[in-house]
């Protein structure tokens, strides 16, 4: 991949974050290079919903600093250039499918929204739905909303929260292909290691908001027995650190 087509680096550097007394995230820091597709794993309460969120620009770390490339997650460059799906979507739920979709895209500025709308609706099996309102969607249905809402303009930096929760078999190989064909640097929180090796090729683990490892899920593999299902590793390094 040439120099210029590459998507951006996603980082944080010392990042530590407090809801009054409590530290979420302490003292975090990792990169991802760009392009790469990498799973943050970890427990429920890890942090990992903080971490997307001091990314997407949501929050604001306590202390220490967050980079989408070479801009602040708050800026415009950054924010034009990120697609999120967050764990709790929520499309306007008076909104129809096509009216949800049509808005966004007008609001990244896509051109040719209906033609772009139209082929996600045939690839997320949303067509019969098009003109059905969000709040008599089935949550599978919403949730591949909110995937489409997050890729309709084919971001370059992708923050993604348990993206296959709710999805039917189908509809989770269909979003793990057109995932894999994006040209972005992806980020994909979950506590599912399945949805880890499905969708990425590193791991960064954390606990209690602490970094625990990071590396490809070929060296991951690599620390357990002959055998050892990665389940197991990944649950023992957890463990060690609780």
């Amino acid at each position: 991949m040439e120099r210029s087509t590459l998507p951006p680096s996603i980082e944080m550097n010392g990042v530590s974050k407090y809801y009054g007394d409590f530290q979420a995230l302490k003292n975090l820091s990792f990169k991802l290079e760009p392009g790469e597709r990498c799973a943050l794993l970890g427990p429920n309460g890890a942090g990992k919903t903080t971490t997307l969120k001091i990314l997407v620009g949501l929050l604001s770390p306590s202390s220490g600093e967050a980079k989408i490339g070479d801009f602040s997650p708050s800026s415009e460059d950054s924010r034009r250039m990120m697609g999120y799906l967050p764990d709790d979507a929520s499309p306007y739920r008076t909104f129809s499918v096509r009216e949800n979709m049509e808005y966004i895209g007008a609001l990244r500025g896509i051109d040719d929204v209906s033609d772009k709308v139209d082929r996600l609706l045939d690839s997320l099996q949303l067509r019969e739905y098009e003109k059905s309102k969000v709040g008599r969607l089935s949550r599978g249905n919403v949730q591949k909303l909110a995937i489409a809402l997050a890729i309709i303009h084919d971001p370059s930096v992708l923050l993604l929260d348990e993206p296959l929760n709710y999805l039917d078999i189908p509809t989770q190989e269909t979003v793990i292909e057109y995932l894999k064909n994006l040209n972005s640097t992806q980020l994909v929180s979950t506590h599912i290691m399945e949805v880890a090796t499905r969708l990425t090729d590193k791991v960064i683990m954390i606990s209690r908001g602490t970094f625990v490892w990071s590396g490809t899920l070929e060296e991951l593999k690599r620390l357990g027995k002959e055998g050892e299902p990665i389940e197991r590793i990944v649950a023992r390094m957890l463990t060690d650190v609780l």
